[in-house]
């Protein structure tokens, strides 16, 4: 590979060069003169010293002045680029230079546009999917309610059309309460208010707060839990598992099964969630951490693709790790692991 100078040695060499060529420049003139004119100005040594220390100076600030354009080239597409971003063009690159230190500074500038490209396009998609959830479910609370109006509406119409409107109501609460804690867990970086606690028993509770939704669709499952004590956040990580089991719930027909388990291996505490469900496809395994993604895009079952996301930010804020394996028609198993040291015996 090409060996090249730092900045410091760079400028160093820099100025040695203007120097020598400057007094070079002022030594071939001297020469030239007095060989073609006769002209010798090495007679008054004082007055040759000062008049080749003004011509050399002079000639060393014009070439340094055509020079320094070269030098300070990168500097400038820096800050013409820096300003293109700031206008909102997210598409602009800063060329390397033969200079480490502004060839580390291109790299680090494209790397950043990269990233805040990445960033927007997740913001608008974020306000997208956000005002469509948001939207649907009050045209529908303000649809129906318009309909409860009408007089010649019978009782059992209009029963069912109250029980729409509570349940669009409580998907409004279930949105902005996951957003709310999603927004709270983004900007934590250290857990809090931890205590030790059995692991086992919160899954049971979990699993006993979501049993109206798995007794109406006749999910039977089994359940296998290692009695573990861990020291942590209890309601954060409450939200994991209620997220996981609800997430695997919904998207599990009727009949199916739901295999938990919660075991201490390979030196980590494993938390693994199979369902024989729906399953997903490669894509839908790709995004399903990522905010409002839904891999079922005719939103036939309710969901604001928030669930996951949260789930995926607490684990990873626990030093955790979360794992999807899913095949369509062949179920999901999500897997849970959580470092060992944050184990306590009883």
């Amino acid at each position: 590979m090409k060996k090249r100078m730092n900045l410091a040695v760079s400028l160093v060499v820099f100025v040695f060069f203007i120097m020598i060529l400057s007094v070079a420049i002022v030594g071939l003139c001297t020469y030239l003169l007095d060989f073609i004119f006769d002209i010798s100005f090495l007679e008054n040594g004082f007055l040759a010293f000062f008049a080749m220390l003004l011509i050399s100076v002079s000639i060393g600030t014009s070439i340094t002045a055509l020079l320094s354009r070269w030098m300070v080239k990168p500097v400038h597409n820096l800050i013409k680029a820096s300003e293109n971003v700031a206008k909102g063009d997210f598409s602009v690159t800063v060329k390397g230079s033969n200079i480490p230190e502004l060839e580390s500074l291109a790299s680090s500038f494209n790397k950043m546009v990269r990233e805040l490209a990445g960033i927007e396009m997740l913001r608008i998609n974020f306000i997208n999917n956000f005002s469509h959830e948001f939207k649907t479910p009050i045209v529908s609370i303000k649809g129906f309610a318009k309909l409860l109006k009408e007089e010649d509406l019978g009782r059992e119409e209009a029963q069912e059309y109250l029980d729409i409107i509570i349940e669009e109501s409580q998907r409004l609460v279930n949105l902005s309460t996951n957003v709310l804690n999603l927004s709270k867990v983004e900007n934590t970086e250290i857990i809090s208010e931890k205590e030790n606690y059995a692991l086992d028993e919160q899954i049971r509770r979990a699993i006993l707060i979501l049993e109206p939704k798995w007794s109406a669709k006749n999910l039977s499952l089994d359940v296998d839990l290692e009695s573990i004590n861990i020291y942590n956040n209890s309601s954060l990580l409450q939200q994991v598992w209620v997220n996981l089991l609800d997430n695997a719930i919904k998207f599990t027909d009727n009949g199916g099964k739901l295999q938990i388990s919660l075991r201490i291996i390979n030196s980590s505490i494993r938390f693994c969630l199979q369902d024989n469900g729906q399953g997903m496809d490669k894509e839908t395994r790709k995004n399903i951490f990522n905010k409002f993604y839904q891999g079922d895009t005719s939103h036939a079952i309710i969901g604001n693709g928030l669930g996951l996301t949260l789930v995926k930010k607490i684990v990873d804020l626990c030093n955790g790790h979360i794992e999807v394996e899913s095949h369509l028609e062949k179920g999901s198993t999500f897997t849970v692991s959580l470092p060992l040291g944050m184990k306590m015996d009883s």
